[in-house]
């Protein structure tokens, strides 16, 4: 499995021939690296419905035929818009071809704002993502402050690559995300969702470097791994 970061909370993922991207803000990303009129993709996976996170989803579906995957409301809505969605919920999992996907519980908000800024759309509870590909599992948190059941969701799961936002006002800071790596018992833990804003500027670095059991690993925007 092959994993890449682009930028606050983007990650795309090759497993089993296809191309996977969570949370595919693009445009008006600053610190992206990818141009979304270039981007193949097979699937999108989606956390919840803030602006930040659905970013580029109806067009880059709608041109690379893509499906995408989120929490059922969030998904309703993106359906009426056009895209082929495969509705979840939080506890769910099911088995695609490129994976499986499981949504946790997050601690956050979910809601699209249209173009006009006149009007918000609930799009129903927020989540993490638990993908298992090629006998490896992701955890991509998501937005989502510290909350205590990341412990089961470490004991219950063999965490191979944890993705946990770091950039504080929004959604946890470093200090609780410490926490989490800690209780996620993850082999390897990367930062997200940092720098994109002023108010959630943090060093990445310095997060990682004190996690213990050397399993923080700082991913620059456009840089890979093998999981």
């Amino acid at each position: 499995m092959k994993v890449s970061y682009h930028g606050h909370s983007v990650v795309q993922v090759e497993a089993n021939g296809k191309k996977i991207i969570i949370d595919p803000f693009i445009s008006g990303n600053e610190l992206t690296d990818l141009d979304a009129d270039k981007l193949e993709i097979d699937v999108i996976l989606l956390t919840h419905g803030h602006n930040d996170h659905v970013g580029d989803t109806v067009e880059l579906a709608k041109r690379n035929d893509a499906l995408v995957v989120a929490p059922f409301e969030l998904a309703t809505y993106l359906g009426w818009k056009g895209v082929k969605v495969h509705p979840m919920h939080i506890g769910g999992a099911h088995t695609f071809d490129f994976g499986t996907v499981k949504l946790t519980q997050a601690f956050h908000g979910s809601a699209y704002t249209d173009e006009e800024k006149q009007e918000i759309i609930y799009t129903g509870m927020p989540a993490g993502i638990l993908l298992t590909a090629e006998g490896k599992t992701i955890y991509h948190a998501g937005d989502t402050a510290l909350f205590s059941d990341m412990k089961l969701i470490g004991e219950r799961n063999m965490i191979d690559l944890a993705f946990i936002p770091i950039g504080d006002n929004f959604t946890m800071g470093p200090e609780d995300a410490s926490v989490a790596a800690e209780w996620l018992q993850a082999k390897q833990v990367v930062p997200i969702h940092f720098n994109t804003f002023p108010v959630i500027e943090q060093d990445a670095h310095e997060f990682a470097d004190n996690l213990s059991g050397k399993k923080g690993k700082v991913l620059e925007v456009g840089e890979s791994m093998d999981v």
